[in-house]
Parts: C-alpha cells; sequence; structure tokens
C-alpha cells in the first residue's frame, strides 16, 4: 500500500483510533496523525529569516523530525504509553547525541552527520543569545550569521540540509507496514 493511499482512507475514515502516532510524507505533502486527529505537517520547503525566531523554528521542525525517525525505528507507529515514555526519554537526550546515534545506526552518513553537527552549533549558540549577531556559522571558516554572505551560506546548507533530512525520513517511512495500520482504521 502507497502513503497516498493510507492517507486517502485515514481521511475517509470518521473516527480514528488515538493509538496510531504517524508523521507521513507524500510527495510535497505532510500530514501528522495523533491522538486520532490528522493535522497538516510541515512544509517540505522551509523558509527562514534572518531572525532568532525563525532559525530556532527551523531547527524545532529538524529535531522533531530525528524525533520520529527514531520512534520509527523503536516503537513504529504505537502512540500508546511505550511511544510516550520515549517520547519523554528523547526530550532528555542532546541533540548531538541524536545526530552520533544516526551515524553508529547508518541513517546518516559521516559527511551529512558532519553537517548535521556545524548546523546544530549554531542552534545551541542561537538558544543562548538574544540576536543572532551574536551567532557564527563554522562550515570551513567562521562566518557570522549578521552578514549577508554568512547567513545565506547558512540558509543555504540549512535547505540542503532539510532536503536531505526528508529524503532520509521518507526512506525510514517505508519500513513501515501500512497494509497493519490500514487494517486498523
Amino acid at each position: 500500500m502507497s502513503v497516498s493511499k493510507l492517507i486517502s482512507n485515514i481521511k475517509k475514515n470518521k473516527k480514528l483510533p488515538s493509538n496510531i502516532r504517524l508523521y507521513l510524507i507524500d510527495k510535497d505533502k505532510h500530514y501528522f496523525l495523533n491522538d486520532g486527529v490528522l493535522k497538516n505537517g510541515f512544509n517540505s520547503k522551509l523558509t527562514i529569516a534572518k531572525n532568532r525566531d525563525s532559525v530556532l523554528s527551523a531547527f524545532s521542525k529538524m529535531a522533531f523530525l530525528f524525533d520520529e525517525i527514531i520512534r520509527l525505528r523503536i516503537v513504529q507507529s504505537s502512540n500508546d504509553s511505550d511511544s510516550a515514555e520515549l517520547l519523554y526519554l528523547l526530550n532528555l537526550v542532546p541533540i548531538n547525541r541524536k545526530i552520533r546515534t544516526f551515524l553508529d545506526w547508518k541513517v546518516f552518513s559521516p559527511e551529512f552527520t558532519r553537517d548535521m553537527s556545524r548546523l546544530f552549533e549554531v542552534r545551541n549558540d542561537t538558544v543562548h543569545c538574544i540576536s543572532i549577531s551574536d551567532v557564527v556559522y563554522n562550515p570551513k571558516s567562521t562566518i557570522p550569521l549578521s552578514s549577508v554572505s554568512g547567513f545565506k551560506k547558512f540558509s543555504t546548507d540549512f535547505q540542503k540540509a532539510w532536503k536531505i533530512l526528508l529524503k532520509i525520513y521518507v526512506t525510514e517511512q517505508q519500513k513501515i507496514d501500512l497494509e497493519k495500520i490500514s487494517e486498523i482504521l
């Protein structure tokens, strides 16, 4: 069964089970099924403005997908107590450990792991500052995010990483037994 067909079945169902939690990507459309409700997910293309809130928002979307990849690998589509307990634990795990875990699991390549680590250094600095004027990005040489060229380089690298992460997520999503989920609906 395809993701498109599953989403179609979900949309037709008046009463969705609350024990399923899934973030689904179908082409450029994203959906989040949680607690018996289907909602629209993130956009496939993220726009990052040159301000602290926008940068942090983009990173939170990326971190959400990290957690969803881990959930898929450990509890699949479950929204039972095991899922809640896992989400609790995931909130305690630093992002750099999640990135390293993806490398260990061979979900991320060494190059992508390095790129993500560099990007998330920006997130860490942004969390602890008032303005992105105080933040630098270090892809090969240090560049300030406050400069036009620095922010453009960061934004371009972030967009590239987001696209790769979406492809990785879709690969992990393909491991879901969609037939089994459809039977529950």
